[in-house]
């Protein structure tokens, strides 16, 4: 007979990746006196996966791949592999090469609701939206990891627009809004993951000891490390960090008059902060004033916080840069506009006329003519 144990979709959360669980699809077929390697190297992947040695689980579904690269459950577990090593495109090719070799196969029981009694092909279509989940999600913190917080964010409310609830995309929400410097926000988050009381256990994840955990108890452990730091929340550097990132958010969403009022406040609240100098002189820059932008940036090069990283940004390709090579950057850039219009404006005035105290000009006298 085919496999009893097969995986259906795994809901990936980023850095926290939901386990599909043995036995989630059962086929109804007409038993045979023994099992074949096949079946076998399947059913042993499947306990591998369960006691979270996927390594060894990915040798057994290739050796079975090796043997029967047409039979739906090895691709269909491959296909949960590949969802676990982060390579989305390789598990949907694995995903569709089972949907087209599987049309004929009944799920008898299965752990997503829904799915019983529909074929395995069926089946994968209803999935396709963990699918999309999957992707965002991983998307999303691949970016986070980069620094690019403002993309990282879009990726996560996509993911939410197709499941407003599914707990790992809520708890990676966390994470990214502790990464905005947003700890309420954060503490929001992991809270809302908690209360969807999931038992899926999240078997990728940075600490290995939360490995097979449920994801409502890591989401609950993250809350609980988020409270303790909330006092840090009204630190001056917290508060400057939080406006600085509002305001570049704003820009990125052309709404120049709240960021201009973020920047400011940030400004007003600590005046030696250098993300928040150095987005006063990009403020300068927008307004035509070059020279005062000249001096913000030349302040930020080394102010407070001058060699942290860059998060958020208007540029992708400052996104990771030390503010300070930034703001060097920018003030080399501005000198250069500073120097041009100078030139310019040299040209423009004609030859130099010497001016007396009372503004009259000077006449002077014509050159003597030059004699032998």
């Amino acid at each position: 007979m085919f496999s009893k144990y097969v995986l259906s979709a795994a809901m990936l959360g980023g850095l926290f990746l939901q386990n599909a669980q043995a036995g989630d699809l059962r086929i109804a077929v007409p038993k045979r006196a023994t099992t074949t390697p096949v079946q076998q190297l399947n059913r042993d992947g499947v306990e591998a996966i369960n006691k979270h040695h996927v390594d060894r689980a990915k040798k057994l579904f290739y050796q079975a791949y090796l043997l029967d690269p047409n039979d739906p459950f090895t691709l269909n577990n491959l296909g949960y592999i590949s969802e676990l090593e982060g390579s989305i495109d390789r598990a949907q090719k694995f995903y569709a090469l089972a949907r087209e070799q599987s049309y004929s196969a009944v799920v008898d029981r299965a752990s997503k609701s829904g799915l019983r009694g529909k074929t395995v092909a069926q089946a994968a279509v209803i999935l396709d939206k963990d699918m999309q989940v999957n992707r965002a999600n991983l998307e999303a913190m691949q970016l986070l990891q980069k620094d690019q917080v403002l993309d990282a964010e879009e990726q996560l409310q996509n993911a939410l627009k197709v499941d407003p609830n599914n707990p790992f995309t809520l708890n990676n929400l966390g994470l990214l809004r502790e990464k905005e410097g947003d700890l309420q926000g954060a503490l929001t988050s992991y809270q809302a993951a908690f209360s969807r009381n999931s038992k899926e256990p999240a078997i990728v994840t940075p600490d290995r000891a939360l490995r097979g955990h449920p994801i409502t108890e890591v989401s609950e452990r993250n809350a609980q490390r988020i409270r303790r730091r909330l006092p840090d929340q009204d630190k001056l550097e917290n508060k400057t960090a939080r406006l600085s990132f509002l305001g570049v958010s704003a820009i990125n969403r052309n709404d120049f008059g709240s960021a201009r009022r973020y920047f400011k406040q940030a400004a007003e609240l600590d005046s030696e902060d250098s993300f928040a100098l150095n987005n006063m002189g990009y403020l300068s820059e927008i307004d035509g004033d070059h020279e005062t932008a000249d001096l913000y940036y030349q302040k930020a090069r080394t102010g407070e916080r001058s060699g942290a990283h860059v998060t958020a940004a208007t540029r992708r390709d400052v996104l990771g840069m030390k503010l300070e090579h930034l703001a060097q950057d920018s003030d080399k850039k501005v000198n250069a506009v500073i120097d041009a219009e100078k030139y310019a404006r040299r040209r423009q005035q004609g030859p130099i006329q010497l001016k007396r105290r009372d503004n009259t000009p000077v006449i002077e006298p014509e050159p003597t003519a030059p004699v032998q």
